[in-house]
């Protein structure tokens, strides 16, 4: 049976992992990442969750002194959509074997062409209309914009690009003059599609792609992000495929990734500005209180190994896998113990983060657990802390620590089986050992043959 799942699953997996689509949105919102973390650790300064603290700070600096933060904030969370157009550019164009800068040169032009900036309903007393590029459409609002604009734009650059359609350049011309040269074609294809679009949707009641994309796109994919069975379903699916082998997160983020993107950049925008928090299901929601210790939750069954483990192979691997599980990493316990096509671990494995997203859903929901900020924190911070800082409050903390304890409760009654089998197999060699040499006796022995 499990061959089947694993021939289906994995196929599946495969193709997901390997379409350069996918993998170029992936990797594109992944080169934001560092400045995204970056910008959450002048959030956290400016915001600590520490009663007193900015009052305190003040002494020092001044009053409104965590203001200043902004400077580095807007310049990263504000401008989302667009760092992703470049970051997208350039991992599909790499993933196309063409000029990365290119793709991402012509991404961000393509972006800012589709982008409005005529805003009449900023009007000066002068009459004069606000002519500029307006944070709302460059930040998570326009998230989706920037992916497919990146797309298309770099698939027609590289489609007239292998067409031929470029000016060459004498041998004796530099390289980088050559290059920019051979780019001008295939960008003029690119800008002047999406120039016609732009003039397009400026004939409709949307006027831009914006505004077209947000209603019909964005706004229902955010709202299925919203739903109760999103994040259930994600944690599933990422579970099932580690099971395989295969790296869950890898796969299901390809999808989800940009939908809790942009649910955790609304959550920030909230918090930056004192508002409430919109949504419950972030990537914070997703790293700290669905699994502990990576996948499945392994952090729990890790403590079990340390703590009560008999067999010499538990003790041992869960000492081993401590220090990491408590960062985030259990590749040891997943293919060591293994839990990998283990019909004993399939159980726990795949219903602990359901178990701890569920009631960490209604915890929320009935006002125990706090909603998260959208502060992004690298996901390998151990617990507690990684609870604290992502929702500012000591509870989620403890909360944690509450999860913690229920999964030693699911993974005990398998542990213990497992951990049988191991003694078990411990033991027998010896045991063996012991019968073999009973078995010999000295009467036996002949010298008669030799």
């Amino acid at each position: 049976m499990f061959a089947n799942l694993e021939k289906v699953m994995g196929g599946t997996a495969e193709k997901l992992s390997n379409n350069k689509v996918l993998i170029a949105i992936r990797d594109g919102f992944l080169v934001t990442t560092p400045l995204i973390i970056v910008a959450s650790f002048f959030i956290l300064a400016g915001n600590f969750p520490i009663e007193g603290y900015t009052d305190f700070m003040a002494q020092f600096f001044g009053q409104g002194w965590e203001n200043h933060m902004d400077a580095v904030i807007d310049s990263t969370f504000s401008v989302i959509a667009l760092l992703g157009a470049i970051g997208i550019g350039y991992a599909y164009a790499r993933q196309l074997e063409s000029d990365p800068i290119a793709g991402a040169a012509i991404s961000v032009v393509c972006f800012l062409i589709l982008t409005p900036k005529t805003h009449p309903a900023f009007t000066n007393e002068a009459g004069k209309v606000f002519n500029g590029l307006a944070n709302a459409n460059m930040g998570s609002a326009g998230m989706f914009v920037a992916m497919i604009t990146a797309i298309v734009s770099v698939r027609i650059f590289v489609a007239i690009e292998r067409k031929g359609w470029v000016i060459k350049m004498p041998d004796g011309v530099p390289p980088a003059v050559s290059q920019s040269f051979a780019a001008l074609i295939p960008s003029l294809f690119a800008m002047l599609t999406f120039f016609l679009v732009y003039l397009g949707f400026s004939l409709t009641d949307y006027h831009y792609a914006h505004t077209f994309i947000y209603t019909n796109l964005q706004a229902p994919l955010l709202g299925i992000g919203r739903s109760v069975f999103l994040e259930p379903l994600t944690q599933f699916l990422s579970t099932f495929f580690w099971f395989f082998g295969i790296n869950g997160p890898s796969v299901t983020n390809t999808v989800f990734g940009p939908i809790g993107l942009a649910l955790t950049t609304e959550n920030l925008e909230a918090f930056k500005n004192g508002l409430p928090l919109p949504n419950i299901f972030t990537n914070g929601f997703s790293n700290f209180f669905t699994n502990f210790g990576g996948g499945g939750s392994t952090l729990a069954l890790v403590f079990l190994m340390v703590g009560i483990a008999k067999s010499k192979r538990m003790k041992t691997l869960g000492r081993l896998a401590i220090v990491p599980g408590i960062f985030g990493i259990n590749e040891m316990i997943i293919f060591g113990l293994p839990v990998v096509l283990n019909p004993i671990m399939l159980v726990p494995f795949i219903a602990t983060p359901l178990v701890n997203t569920i009631l960490s859903i209604i915890a929320t929901v009935i006002g125990i657990l706090p909603r998260t900020t959208g502060v992004s924190i690298p996901w390998t911070t151990p617990f507690f802390f990684s609870g604290w800082l992502a929702t500012g409050h000591l509870i989620a903390a403890f909360w944690q620590i509450i999860l913690i304890a229920i999964d030693c409760l699911i993974y005990y009654p398998f542990f213990k089986v497992m951990d049988r089998q191991f003694l078990a197999e411990e033991e027998k060699p010896e045991q063996d050992l012991k019968d073999d040499l009973d078995d010999i006796s000295l009467d036996d022995l002949s010298f008669d043959d030799l």
